[in-house]
């Protein structure tokens, strides 16, 4: 995974932030400022566990700035913190959800706080605490074993290899998408679907088929049980990886 750093984004890079940026790298977290422009979040966005957003002089971020903030941290498991006045900050919180609104500050900014704030959450984000939790169900341990390795960098990562070893699983911990293998024995996919779609704790769970049979028959087989998608077995680690950020972005 790599090292989570510390965006700051604003109009300009005023005296207040470049106190604030020397005072969090001191700390020992990485960080830079970008402006509001979205190529230039988007090139710098790898790792980014915290996003700070100043606002300062009455300028409010562009939307389309926003949107796109919005939409990158759907499923990384980054927070934001709005600085500015109360107005800049309802703005601001109006349009992200509530749970990835970590803390505001209202200036003038009390920088220890600040600091001890970004500090704390580079904690949390590298221990994995808000990244999405995916479990992967299948009877295949090499199979699990490949797709654990694909994931783990971005998402929480769980293995089961039976159907009853997942309920199991599920009856301590949360699952935030199910991957379940569509061919297994004893309790095959299908069978273990019907059971969670059965259970008040585990139906809203999103669930996506794997399969390893690509045919029309088998596919119009799968999609007939209505789980949330489908994923051929032999997809490729960037394809995965895609088709789950896009499922998470959907279902925000």
């Amino acid at each position: 995974m790599p090292e989570s750093h510390v965006m700051v984004i604003g109009s300009k890079e005023s005296f207040i932030i470049r106190v604030l940026l020397k005072k969090v790298r001191d700390a020992g977290v990485a960080c830079e400022f970008v402006t509001w422009d979205v190529n230039d979040i988007n090139a710098k966005w790898e790792g980014t566990s915290l996003v700070a957003l100043f606002m300062d002089g009455g300028a409010l971020p562009p939307e389309a700035s926003l949107h796109f903030l919005s939409d990158k941290m759907s499923d990384g498991g980054c927070r934001i913190i709005p600085v500015g006045d109360k107005n800049d900050i309802q703005y601001i919180t109006e349009r992200f959800p509530k749970e990835l609104v970590y803390r505001s500050f209202t200036r003038p900014v009390n920088n220890e706080e600040f600091v001890n704030t970004v500090t704390e959450l580079a904690v949390k984000y590298d221990s994995g605490e808000f990244r999405k939790t995916i479990l992967i169900v299948d009877d295949d341990p090499g199979y699990l074993g490949l797709v654990r390795e694909w994931l783990k960098g971005t998402y929480k990562v769980a293995l089961a290899n039976s159907g009853l070893q997942a309920i199991k699983w599920l009856g301590k911990n949360k699952a935030d998408l199910i991957l379940l293998d569509h061919e297994m024995p004893v309790t095959s996919g299908p069978q273990v679907l019907e059971m969670l779609r059965s259970d008040e704790e585990t139906r809203s769970i999103p669930v996506m088929f794997l399969t390893g049979k690509s045919d029309k028959k088998s596919v119009m087989a799968v999609v007939a049980l209505k789980p949330e998608g489908y994923i051929l077995k032999n997809v490729q680690k960037q394809d995965l990886l895609a088709a789950l950020e896009k499922f998470f972005m959907t279902n925000k």
